[in-house]
């Protein structure tokens, strides 16, 4: 009897907590090819904020996308996430994504940065811009990212390989606007103007205009604003002595690129995937984005930061949806390899 009654206790005990363990045991897994120190933070303030455990796997875009590809539906991801745009269009062009439909999402990203059927969502934005040696190079002397491949300034550009997305995203928004023919021309310039093979990562454009190296280069704005922020003292000295600049403001305005993130086809935690991405465009994660990674919020209601203040702010966007950087990006490619843009 003593026995019997122990277990009708224990039973009663795990019926009265049951909900609770269920509550601890929500999660959702989210493959990001953002670094962990960079996304890191926010997902902890999700967790905090909704109970909601945040799995995290890193890698490369194009790593995390095979991987998802070659799982299929035994594959434990409920969200990809990816730093362009480009990239989030070849996962939904293979099937690996779903649609995140919400008024949250639809009141707060413009349909431009976002894909046409909720696929992909932007969560926060970065302007490709010129930055120069205002030592060597007076703001006025530019102009637009056409201008770049003018011979004036034959020897004086710094930027990175044709493999950068990053650059594939650029030239696939020069092509949609110019056509392929221009596009083409102005790669060949590029190419033809270059102070060095392309070699490095963003930072290394930095630190080569701040050296002397090259007068001009072509990098995303954040690379900048966190080697301002950076501890490393070479790194914050570099990005001192170079300026931004915003090309193309008489016209269509400075090519962005998102951040952003998907539901995979075979979620098993949707509604947290959900959750997830609302909350990355609450205004807490948004200020975040802003103020930590110096990038831009994805919605105009969200204050930029101080550094982001003193490149000059708001400045004129492409409106040019993203979509087009995905679908264009394989025309990108071929135009480098023709230009020789290594």
């Amino acid at each position: 009897m003593k026995f019997h009654a122990w277990q009708a206790m224990c039973l009663a005990v795990c019926i009265l907590f049951a909900p609770l363990a269920m509550g601890d045991s929500e999660e959702v897994n989210l493959y990001s090819a953002r670094k962990e120190r960079l996304i890191a933070p926010l997902l902890d303030q999700f967790t905090e904020a909704t109970g909601i455990t945040v799995n995290l796997v890193t890698g490369s875009a194009s790593a995390l996308i095979k991987r998802l590809a070659a799982e299929g539906r035994n594959t434990p991801a409920d969200l990809l996430l990816t730093t362009d745009a480009g990239r989030l269009h070849v996962a939904a062009e293979k099937d690996l994504l779903q649609a995140a439909v919400s008024p949250t999402i639809a009141e707060q990203v413009p349909a431009h940065l976002r894909h046409t059927d909720n696929l992909w969502i932007g969560l926060s934005l970065r302007a490709r811009v010129v930055i120069y040696n205002p030592e060597r190079i007076e703001a006025a002397s530019l102009s637009t990212y056409e201008d770049l491949a003018d011979p004036k300034w034959r020897g004086k550009l710094c930027v990175r390989t044709s493999d950068n997305i990053y650059n594939q995203s650029l030239l696939a928004s020069i092509i949609a606007h110019l056509g392929a023919e221009q596009a083409e021309a102005w790669a060949q310039g590029i190419v033809a103007n270059m102070a060095r093979k392309p070699k490095g990562n963003e930072r290394a454009q930095v630190t080569a205009v701040a050296t002397g190296e090259c007068d001009v280069a072509i990098v995303n704005n954040y690379y900048v604003g966190n080697m301002l922020l950076s501890a490393d003292a070479r790194q914050s000295e570099a990005a001192r002595q170079v300026r931004v600049f915003y090309p193309n403001q008489d016209g269509r305005g400075v090519h962005v690129n998102v951040s952003g993130i998907g539901i995979t086809q075979h979620a098993r935690n949707r509604d947290n995937a959900l959750r997830l991405i609302e909350f990355l465009l609450s205004d807490q994660a948004q200020q975040w984005y802003a103020q930590t990674n110096v990038e831009y919020p994805i919605r105009d209601s969200i204050a930029v930061s101080d550094i982001i203040q003193g490149w000059g702010y708001p400045f004129k966007q492409d409106t040019l949806p993203m979509a087009r950087l995905g679908e264009l990006n394989g025309d990108a490619v071929r135009t480098f390899d023709r230009a020789g843009w290594r």
